[in-house]
């Protein structure tokens, strides 16, 4: 990870610097308007930043999902250009799962690459027998404090991500 970052859970304070993160590293505004949402309607469990010398250079956001057991979805994850592949986005992977351990979280769900999520323990197969909007090769999960709680059956993320696309 970048020499002197830090990790540590959002605060009020960072909300306009995450923001700008968001906009910034996706370079349109639904990711951060997703985060300001999932805040305001209660959904966004952890928010999570790597910060640098003060300046927030990353981002990590776990939210409650839709499920028949406790379940969070995974992101955004956004990481300042000027810091990227510098395994920032891999530590706040890791340290939001190991956030998200402490708690009676069941499993984590991640809507991205496995090349990169797949060095996490998340699998395609373990979301497989789920329906969901976004199931498919790119929809994976990874099971928390054990076993996997359930092979099937409907799940989807928070309200707000129905918004993403709009």
């Amino acid at each position: 990870m970048s020499e002197g970052a830090s990790l540590r859970a959002e605060t009020p304070a960072d909300r306009a610097a995450i923001r700008e993160l968001l906009l910034a590293a996706f370079r349109r505004s639904g990711e951060a308007d997703l985060v300001d949402a999932l805040r305001n309607e209660g959904d966004l469990v952890f928010g999570g930043v790597a910060a640098v010398s003060g300046r927030i250079v990353g981002y990590v956001a776990l939210s409650r999902m839709r499920a028949p057991f406790p379940a969070l979805g995974l992101g955004p994850v956004a990481v300042a250009e000027t810091h990227r592949l510098q395994g920032v986005a891999s530590a706040l992977v890791d340290w939001s799962l190991a956030q998200a351990r402490k708690d009676p979280w069941r499993a984590v769900f991640v809507l991205g690459n496995e090349a990169f999520y797949g060095r996490f323990g998340f699998r395609a197969a373990l979301a497989a027998g789920f329906g969901s909007p976004y199931s498919g090769p790119h929809f994976m999960a990874l099971a928390l404090n054990g076993a996997h709680p359930a092979a099937d059956g409907p799940i989807d993320y928070a309200p707000a991500f129905d918004r993403l696309c709009d």
